[in-house]
C-alpha cells in the first residue's frame, strides 16, 4: 500500500512503534485482539486497527500539497476535508477558507469562487450539481480533488446498478456529505432511495410489498428518493450500496433484509433476478476498524475512550459498539479530560456534550483503558489522550519500558 507524506505533527512516536510492531507480528491481519500497553497503575487496550485510513491519508496529502504548490493562489474547501477538528483548524490557519458546512449550509457565497481559484474536493467527494458548478465559475477542482477511491467505488456500483434497470437503495445518513455525494450521482443512473437503518429499511418494505400507498411513500420518505420514483415500478429490482462510514455489520444486516423481502415477492427461485449481490461495496478500513473494536469489547476493561471528531460517522459507530460493554467516552481530544475526576464528552444518545464527574473509577488494582480512534483521527491526538490520563497516576512507566514488554 502506498505510503503517504502526512506532516510529522500528526504522527505518534508510540503509537507507530506499537502499529509497526503489530504489522511485524501479524502481517497479514488476521489476529484482532488488542495490545495491553502497561504502565503501571494504568494500561491501555490498544485497537488492533484504528486512526487514519487511505482515504484520509491521500485526502491531507492533496491538501498539503495544494498549499505548498500554490502559495499565491486562493484556496478553498467545498467542506470540512474530513470530520477532524485538528486537521481542519490546522487547514484553515494556514489560509484555507471552507465554502460550505458538513450539511452543505454555505458558509461563503459561491461568487468568492473566481476563475483560476483552487477548491479542494473533501474526502467524501461532491455533488454533481456542486462540480458542475465550480466548474462553470472556472475553478480548477481536478488537480487537488481528495474524494476517497472507496467512496468512488460505491458511485461505480451505483452506476452498474442503474445500469441493470436496479433500483438504487443507499445505507447512509441523508445529510452526510458523502451520501448526497453518491444519491447525486446514482439517481442519474436509476430509481435511488435512502435509508438511515434497519428500522427505516422495515418501513421500506411495506412499500416494496405494496402494504403502503404512493402518498404515504412520498410522506415517509420525503427528500430521500430521487425525481419521478414510483413503488409500483421501481421496487421490482433492488440492489443495497452504502455511505461508506456506516456500520458494515448493519449494512450487511439491511442487505441481507431486503434479500428476504424481495424472496418474499417474488420467490425463491427468481431471487437472482430481482436482487443484486453489492457486498464489496463496503470500506475495508471501516471493516477492520469496526471489527477490531469488536474485539475490544471483549476484554476486562474499565471504561473506553472513543477519540476523534464529533461529527464522525465511523467514529461514533466505534462508540456505539463498545457502549454496551464499558462506560464509554467519545472525545475529540485530550482538553476535554481537566481532570483526574472530570471528563467532556459526546453523548451519542442525548447528541450533545455532557460532563462526567468521577469518571475514572476509584480502585485499588490496576485501571484498565480501552482506547481507539476514528478513521480521521491523529495517532498524535491519540497520544495526547493517552498521556494526559497517564499524568493522573504516581510512579508510571516510562514509554520504553512499557513498550518493551510487548515482545
Amino acid at each position: 500500500m502506498k505510503n503517504f507524506q502526512i506532516p510529522g505533527f500528526y504522527r505518534s512516536p508510540i503509537i507507530s512503534r506499537i502499529k509497526q510492531f503489530r504489522k511485524v507480528q501479524d502481517p497479514r491481519k488476521k489476529d484482532l485482539t488488542p495490545i495491553f500497553l502497561d504502565f503501571g497503575p494504568v494500561g491501555f487496550y490498544i485497537a488492533r486497527h484504528f486512526g487514519f485510513c487511505y482515504g484520509v491519508e491521500n485526502a491531507i496529502e492533496i491538501s498539503f500539497r495544494a498549499l505548498e504548490e500554490n502559495p499565491d493562489k486562493k484556496i478553498f474547501l467545498l467542506s470540512q476535508m474530513i470530520h477532524n477538528p485538528e486537521v481542519n483548524k490546522d487547514l484553515l490557519l494556514r489560509g484555507v477558507r471552507f465554502l460550505q458546512d458538513t450539511e452543505g449550509n454555505s458558509l461563503l457565497p459561491l461568487s468568492e469562487v473566481q476563475c483560476g481559484d483552487i477548491v479542494i474536493i473533501p474526502a467524501f467527494g461532491a455533488t454533481l450539481a456542486m462540480e458542475e458548478q465550480l466548474n462553470k465559475q472556472g475553478a480548477e477542482i481536478k488537480k487537488y480533488n481528495t474524494t476517497c477511491p472507496f467512496v468512488e467505488r460505491v458511485w461505480k456500483k451505483s452506476e452498474q446498478l442503474g445500469s441493470g434497470n436496479y433500483t438504487i437503495i443507499i445505507h447512509g445518513k441523508v445529510r452526510h456529505e458523502e451520501t448526497r455525494a453518491t444519491f447525486s450521482r446514482s439517481y442519474v443512473h436509476g430509481p435511488s432511495v435512502v435509508v438511515k437503518d434497519l428500522a427505516e429499511a422495515k418501513k421500506l418494505s411495506e412499500f416494496i410489498l405494496k402494504e403502503k400507498s404512493q402518498q404515504e411513500f412520498e410522506s415517509e420518505f420525503e427528500g430521500k428518493y430521487s425525481k419521478g420514483f414510483t413503488i409500483e415500478k421501481d421496487f421490482v429490482r433492488l440492489g443495497v450500496i452504502n455511505q461508506t462510514t456506516m456500520l458494515a455489520t448493519e449494512t450487511a444486516e439491511i442487505a441481507e433484509f431486503f434479500r428476504g423481502v424481495i424472496k418474499q415477492k417474488f420467490g425463491e427461485e427468481k431471487l437472482s433476478e430481482h436482487f443484486a449481490d453489492t457486498r464489496d461495496t463496503l470500506c475495508y478500513a471501516t471493516n477492520e476498524n469496526q471489527d477490531a473494536t469488536i474485539a475490544l469489547g471483549k476484554t476486562d476493561a474499565d471504561l473506553a475512550i472513543v477519540v476523534g471528531g464529533y461529527n464522525s460517522s465511523n467514529t461514533s459507530h466505534l462508540a456505539e459498539l463498545l457502549e454496551p460493554n464499558f462506560p464509554t467516552f467519545f472525545v475529540s481530544g485530550s482538553d476535554e479530560i481537566s481532570s483526574k475526576n472530570k471528563i467532556r464528552f459526546f453523548d451519542l444518545n442525548e447528541h450533545q456534550v455532557k460532563t462526567k464527574e468521577q469518571f475514572l473509577p476509584e480502585t485499588n488494582k490496576k485501571l484498565k483503558i480501552v482506547l481507539t480512534s476514528g478513521a480521521s483521527c491523529p495517532d498524535s491526538v491519540v497520544e495526547n489522550v493517552m498521556r494526559k490520563i497517564i499524568s493522573f497516576f504516581p510512579n508510571v512507566k516510562t514509554d520504553e519500558e512499557a513498550l518493551a514488554e510487548l515482545s
